[in-house]
C-alpha cells in the first residue's frame, strides 16, 4: 500500500485532465485561488474564505453549518446552494483527516479534495480519478447556481410508477405460471430419473404424467416442499431457469460455490424470475434477480468480509457495543433501551432463501451459519434457555418490545412458535405482577409490543397457513386481555413483482389474525430506480401493508453492487414526501390502526381518501449504523481520490438511545461506490440518468421523526428512568 505522500506524486489521467479543465473553465474564481496559492494551505484558506462569504448571505444555512447536531427543522430550511457551500466548508474543515476504510479492509483513506485540485492544477499530479473530478464538477455547479434542484411533479411520479408492473398484473401472473410449469416438469424428470429421492415426496407406481403434475401442484401448496427442493447449487439453478443464465453469470456462480458461499433459493421464489421477457416485463424482475445472483465484489471479499454492526462481534460475558449485558449473545441482540431481538435456537435461525446482500455473509464465511435445516431443529435444552432469555425481559427496567426474528421468525414450526409466544405471555404476566409491588417512579416497563420479523409472506407465502393464522389470532386475544397493545409483522417486500396472489393471501391471513403488517424496504440499486419504491408503497397499501423503514444497504465492498448511495436515499426521502405526507389532523386516526388491525385495508383506504394521497409514504429512510442505532442524519465531510464520499453520521435525535452514544461520538461511513459508479449502474439498467441529476447535490441528511403509529403507547403509571443490564464503563 503506497503512502499518501507517494500517491500525491501520481500523475492524473487524460480523462481527469479534461474534467479538471472543464471545472476550471466553469469556475474562474476557483482557478484563480488554485494558481495563486503557493501551497495547499493557501488553497484551503482561499476556498474557505470564498465559502464563508457565500454562507453568511444566508443566516439559516450558517446556523446549520455551525450546529454540528442540527435538527430536522434546520435541515428543511436549506436551499440547494446551501448544501454545496456547507459541503465545501466541511471538506476544508476536515482536510487531511485519515479514516479507516473498511471497504479496503481497514486501510487508511485520506480526504483532502482541495489539495488534490491544487496538485492537479499546478503539477498534474495527486492521483485523483475521473469520478473525483466529476463529483467536484457537480459540486461547484451547485455552488455557483448553474445547477438547480428540480423536484418532480405528481405527473412525473405517475409516469415513473407505471414502468413497474405488479405480481398481481394478469400478464405477469401468466409469466409466473409458465415458470411454475417449467419447474414442475423438471422435478418430475428428476424424480423419474432417480436424481431426487424422498420419503415424503414421491410418485406412486404406474402414475401417468398428468397425475404426477397434479401431485406436484398439490405439493406446491406445502411450504416444506419448497424448502426440501430448494436450489443449493448453480447447476440446478440454471436447469430450473431453462438454461437462460449467461456463461459469465454461471462462471461467477460456480466460483462462488467453489469458495463455499451457500446457495438457498426456494422454488416458489425462483418462479418469480423471468426466463421469457416480453416487452412489458423487461427489467421488472431486476430487484429479485439481484437478491439471488451473486456479484463479483461479493466473491472478491468473501473470506475477508468485515462485520458491519458492532453488535455482531460480542465477547461472552462482556457488554455489547451499546453497553448492554446480554443473557446469551447468540440469542439476544440489543441496541436500544426499549427493544431487544430474540433469535431462537430453532429453524427460525434460517431464512426461506439467502439474499445476496445479506449482512450475515459475515457469519457464513466463518461457517457459523448454513442451511442444514435438520440440524437447526430445537434441542431439549432450548426450553430451559428460552426461559432464561425471557427472564431477561422480565427483569429489565426498560424493555417493553420484543422482536422475534433470526433468520426468520416464521421459519420456526407452529409448535416452536407457539411455545415462544406462550413464554412471552407468561413473562409479561410476571412483569405486571412484580410491578404491583414497586412504587410509582420505580415501576419497570411492561410489555406493550410483540413483533415477528419475517420475509416468508414474500419468500414462501405457503407458510402462512390457516393453522398459523389461528395461533397468531389466539395469542393476540390473550395478550390483548393482558394489556399488550401492538402486534406487528415486519416483512421485507423489495418490489411490486413480489406481490403475487399467493403473497396477497398470506398478508390477508396475517391481517385477519389482527396483526399489523409493516414493510421494511431494503434500498438496493435495482429498487432505487425512479418510481420503483413509490409503486411498491402504493401496491402494498392496497393489500393492507403499512410502509415502515427504508433501509440503505448495509455492508462494505461485498455489497457494493446492491448499494444505492445514501445521497439517493435522501433524494428519495425528500421527493417522496412531496406526494405522501400524512396531515397532522389524521395522526390520531393512524395511532388507532394497530387497535383495529383486522380492518387494515379499509383503514388505509379511508385515510388515503381523506388525505388525498396516492399512497402512505414510508416512515423513515435510515441506515443501520455500524455503531449503535439507525439514522440518516449525516454530513458529507470528505471524499476519496476515487470519488467515494465520506459521511459523518450522528445518532437519531428522535429516539431514546443507550447513554453510551454520548461517549461514542459520531460514526464515519466511507461509501463503497462513488456517485459516478452508481449512475453508471443505473445506465446499465437502461435508466435515463438525467432524471437522477440532483442526486449529486444531496450531501447532508436528517432523520425524520417517526409516524404516530410506531410510537409506544403510554403507561398509566410512572416508570423508572433507571437502567438495568447496562455497563458503559466510567
Amino acid at each position: 500500500m503506497k503512502s499518501n505522500h507517494q500517491l500525491d506524486k501520481i500523475a492524473i489521467s487524460v480523462q481527469s485532465h479534461k474534467l479538471l479543465q472543464q471545472l476550471l473553465t466553469e469556475n474562474p474564481k476557483l482557478e484563480e485561488i488554485m494558481r495563486v496559492s503557493r501551497n495547499e494551505t493557501e488553497a484551503l484558506i482561499g476556498v474557505r474564505q470564498w465559502g464563508l462569504a457565500e454562507l453568511k448571505l444566508n443566516p439559516e444555512a450558517l446556523t446549520f453549518y455551525n450546529n454540528k447536531n442540527s435538527v430536522r427543522s434546520e435541515f428543511e430550511k436549506l436551499k440547494w446552494k446551501d448544501f454545496a457551500v456547507i459541503r465545501i466548508l466541511d471538506y476544508v474543515d476536515n482536510a487531511g483527516r485519515e479514516f479507516s476504510d473498511l471497504n479496503l479492509r481497514g486501510a487508511s483513506a485520506v480526504s483532502n479534495p482541495m489539495k488534490l485540485i491544487w496538485l492537479a492544477v499546478n503539477f498534474g499530479t495527486g492521483g485523483a480519478k475521473p469520478d473525483f473530478f466529476r463529483d467536484m464538477l457537480h459540486l461547484f455547479r451547485q455552488f455557483s447556481g448553474v445547477s438547480t434542484r428540480t423536484k418532480p411533479t405528481f405527473d412525473d411520479l405517475q409516469v415513473w410508477m407505471e414502468r413497474f408492473p405488479s405480481g398481481l398484473d394478469e400478464r405477469i401472473e401468466q409469466l409466473h405460471k409458465e415458470n411454475k410449469e417449467r419447474i414442475v416438469n423438471i422435478i418430475i424428470d428428476k424424480i423419474d430419473a432417480g436424481e431426487i429421492t424422498d420419503s415424503k415426496y414421491f410418485f406412486d407406481p404406474d402414475m401417468s404424467y398428468g397425475q404426477k403434475v397434479l401431485r406436484i401442484v398439490d405439493w406446491w401448496e406445502d411450504h416444506k416442499f419448497h424448502l426440501r427442493f430448494a436450489v443449493r447449487n448453480p447447476k440446478t439453478l440454471n436447469e430450473y431457469m431453462g438454461g437462460s443464465l449467461d456463461p459469465d453469470t454461471m462462471k461467477r456462480l460456480n466460483r462462488a460455490e467453489s469458495m463455499g458461499i451457500p446457495f438457498f433459493i426456494n422454488l416458489y421464489y425462483l418462479s418469480l424470475m423471468h426466463v421469457r421477457k416480453p416487452y412489458f416485463a423487461i427489467g421488472s424482475d431486476l430487484a429479485i434477480r439481484d437478491y439471488v445472483i451473486y456479484s463479483d465484489k461479493l466473491l472478491e471479499e468473501y473470506g475477508n468480509i468485515v462485520a458491519w454492526e458492532k453488535e455482531d462481534v460480542v465477547e461472552e460475558g462482556k457488554p455489547n457495543a451499546a453497553g448492554w449485558i446480554l443473557p446469551a449473545h447468540h440469542n439476544v441482540h440489543r441496541r436500544y433501551p426499549e427493544v431487544a431481538i430474540l433469535i431462537p435456537d430453532t429453524i427460525g435461525r434460517a431464512c426461506g432463501g439467502l439474499c445476496a446482500s445479506c449482512q450475515r455473509m459475515y457469519d457464513f464465511q466463518s461457517g457459523h451459519l448454513n442451511f442444514n435445516l435438520y440440524k437447526l431443529k430445537p434441542k431439549q435444552t432450548w426450553s430451559e434457555k428460552l426461559k432464561t432469555l425471557l427472564d431477561y425481559w422480565e427483569n429489565d427496567s426498560q424493555l417493553r418490545d420484543i422482536l422475534i426474528t433470526g433468520g426468520d421468525a416464521l421459519m420456526s414450526t407452529d409448535k416452536s412458535l407457539e411455545k415462544m409466544l406462550d413464554g412471552i405471555l407468561e413473562m409479561a404476566k410476571k412483569k405486571i405482577l412484580a410491578n404491583k409491588k414497586r412504587p410509582e417512579g420505580e415501576k419497570y416497563a411492561e410489555l406493550v409490543r410483540v413483533r415477528l420479523g419475517t420475509r416468508l409472506p414474500i419468500y414462501l407465502p405457503q407458510r402462512i397457513t390457516p393453522e398459523l393464522t389461528k395461533i397468531l389470532a389466539d395469542f393476540k386475544a390473550k395478550a390483548s386481555a393482558l394489556g399488550i397493545k401492538q402486534f406487528l409483522i415486519q416483512t421485507h417486500y423489495e418490489t411490486s413483482m413480489e406481490i403475487t396472489p399467493m403473497s396477497k393471501l398470506a398478508v390477508e391471513r396475517l391481517i385477519s389474525a389482527g396483526w399489523t403488517v409493516t414493510n421494511q424496504h431494503v434500498f438496493t440499486a435495482a429498487s432505487s430506480r425512479r418510481g420503483h419504491t413509490a409503486k411498491l408503497r402504493k401496491d402494498l397499501n392496497e393489500i393492507g401493508v403499512l410502509t415502515y423503514y427504508t433501509f440503505s444497504v448495509k455492508g462494505y465492498t461485498e455489497n457494493t453492487y446492491n448499494f444505492a448511495t445514501n445521497e439517493r436515499a435522501v433524494q428519495e426521502q425528500i421527493e417522496e414526501k412531496v406526494f405522501g405526507i400524512i396531515p397532522k389532523q389524521y395522526h390520531q386516526d393512524i395511532r388507532q390502526f394497530p387497535l383495529k388491525a383486522e380492518n387494515m385495508v379499509e383503514n388505509i383506504e379511508e385515510l388515503l381518501e381523506k388525505s388525498k394521497l396516492p399512497f402512505l409514504a414510508t416512515d423513515r429512510n435510515v441506515l443501520n449504523l455500524p455503531g449503535v442505532g439507525k439514522s440518516l442524519t449525516f454530513r458529507t465531510i470528505g471524499i476519496t481520490r476515487y470519488g467515494r464520499r465520506i459521511l459523518e453520521f450522528d445518532h437519531d435525535a428522535t429516539r431514546n438511545h443507550s447513554p453510551i452514544i454520548h461517549k461514542m461520538g459520531k460514526v464515519i461511513i466511507v461509501e463503497s461506490k462513488s456517485i459516478s459508479e452508481y449512475m453508471e449502474q443505473l445506465e446499465q439498467m437502461a435508466e435515463d440518468i438525467s432524471e437522477y441529476t440532483d442526486v449529486w447535490g444531496y450531501s447532508a441528511g436528517s432523520t425524520e421523526p417517526r409516524q404516530p403509529i410506531y410510537e409506544y403507547p403510554e403507561y398509566e403509571y410512572i416508570s423508572t428512568k433507571e437502567y438495568t443490564n447496562l455497563d458503559i464503563g466510567e
